[in-house]
């Protein structure tokens, strides 16, 4: 068995005389991976490439990445037909996203929190992001790359990206950029889902002929979508598929998206809470250039990333350390 990473999401309440070993600069967790039965009651972990980043204050949602999809069946062409006149949002107006080629022209201005995200307005990630910090400005970002980019060059202050969905799993892309980056998690956001149906304003559900979405809306949304009996048309996000309905002004075309995309793009909801899973929730990492230290009047959760050598057990031996010391383990992720 070759294991390659390992991450793993713990809680623990500090038990005393413990003992941490913290960087200066990087908060990382320092110890021993090899335990020894006479010092159970120290902390000693640690490991090779451990990045730990300690996660505080948990303030109560866009899946992993999937490329665009090819609708073989010519329904596409659906989306440009019919055009509407008189649509009366004008989406030149809107933050153009940034890109990791050329992130350092966006203009700055210090005087509030800005919290960069994945996608464009109206983006699952941007009610995360407004979740956190309702005050913030937020700043699209073309990719999860630029996001991390953004916080590095002080473009914003903090970025908010997606870690793991209840139904879709665990956003693999960031578990990767998170070693790449040296940014530091300080913060959690979990966001409930509510896909909605979308159109343009006076059209009935019944009218529609095709739906634009991402393809892990799709599939959170099969019941709703076969019952509807429309083609579905893939999209890069689903704040896109929104801006792509109200922009081509296509009456026999819907999207799934938030609530929140409906009234960046002047869009009318059709339907409301169309997942098949109530309990769709998204957890969201909140990321800075600065750690923040956590005291030790409550429980915190850290976050570990290490590698192992082939071989009988290793696994099970790097996480007994965890055990012997009563930490829980509320998440393992093994890449």
């Amino acid at each position: 068995m070759a294991l390659k990473a390992v991450s793993i999401w713990g809680c623990y309440k500090p038990p005393p005389q413990l003992g941490v070993g913290v960087s200066n600069s990087h908060s990382t967790l320092i110890g021993n991976l090899r335990y020894d039965y006479d010092k159970c009651r120290k902390w000693e972990c640690c490991c090779l490439g451990v990045l730990a980043q300690r996660a505080t204050t948990a303030v109560e949602d866009e899946g992993p990445s999937v490329p665009p999809l090819v609708d073989s069946s010519g329904a596409a062409d659906g989306v440009h037909q019919n055009e509407s006149k008189g649509f009366h949002k004008d989406l030149n107006l809107l933050p153009k996203p940034l890109t990791a080629i050329d992130i350092s022209s966006y203009p700055r201005d210090g005087s509030k929190v800005r919290v960069a995200y994945q996608g464009l307005p109206g983006a699952y990630s941007e009610d995360a992001a407004l979740k956190a910090y309702p005050k913030c400005e937020t700043v699209p970002c073309d990719n999860f790359e630029a996001a991390f980019k953004a916080v590095e060059l002080w473009l914003v202050n903090k970025t908010v990206l997606p870690i793991e969905n209840s139904v879709g799993g665990s956003v693999h892309r960031n578990y990767d950029l998170l070693l790449r980056h040296r940014l530091h998690i300080v913060g959690e956001v979990q966001l409930r889902v509510n896909h909605c149906l979308l159109g343009l304003p006076g059209v009935r559900k019944e009218e529609l002929r095709a739906v634009v979405s991402h393809p892990q809306a799709f599939a959170q949304c099969e019941t709703t979508l076969s019952d509807l009996g429309a083609v579905k048309i893939a999209a890069r996000d689903t704040a896109a598929a929104a801006q792509t309905v109200a922009s081509n002004c296509a009456r026999d075309t819907g999207a799934i998206a938030s609530s929140r995309a409906a009234e960046v793009y002047g869009l009318d909801i059709l339907a409301e809470r169309i997942q098949d899973d109530d309990e769709n929730i998204t957890r969201f990492l909140v990321l800075a250039r600065e750690p923040i230290i956590p005291g030790t009047d409550r429980p915190h959760k850290t976050s570990i990333v290490f590698s192992l050598e082939e071989g009988p057990g290793v696994l099970f031996k790097a996480l007994a350390v965890f055990a012997m010391r009563d930490i829980n383990l509320s998440k393992r992720v093994v890449l």
